[in-house]
């Protein structure tokens, strides 16, 4: 069998971070999930890695934050080229929790802490009148 006829996963071996990261469709491109790994922005078994070369293995564990949000996915198998979605996920296991509530006060990271006023989002900027009245709020609570 030639070396291009295969295209499913690979169980074992090791493989490049970035050429993983771009094969499960973590990132659209393998220059992004370099600049991912250059940014201080994936860490394998905990441990933050600096360079795209590092290899990674089955087993191992990949947090990723990217896109405004973390991800946790272990390494299941290597691939050998960038295929369909439904191949790249055969490649991992997604092991981030999920979301309670997203809309929640206090859920994530762009949303302001329970009690703090707060604006629908797509809503423009606060008018004059908006903004006093949201000032006028915040100063109660100090």
């Amino acid at each position: 069998m030639s070396r291009g006829a295969r295209s499913g996963p690979i169980s074992g071996g090791a493989q490049r971070l970035d050429k993983w990261l771009w094969f499960a469709r973590v990132v659209k491109t393998r220059t992004l999930a370099a600049a991912l790994v250059l940014d201080g922005k994936v860490r394998v078994n905990r441990v933050r890695i600096d360079r795209p070369s590092h290899a990674v293995r089955p087993g191992d564990v990949i947090t990723v934050a990217a896109h405004s949000r973390v991800r946790i996915l272990k390494v299941v198998a290597t691939g050998e080229r960038r295929g369909p979605a439904a191949v790249a996920e055969t490649l991992y296991g997604d092991l981030t929790p999920p979301v309670s509530n997203p809309g929640a006060p206090g859920a994530g990271e762009g949303n302001p802490a329970p009690g703090a006023p707060r604006r629908d989002a797509g809503s423009g900027r606060p008018t004059k009148r908006e903004r006093r009245a949201l000032e006028r709020l915040t100063e109660d609570d100090c």
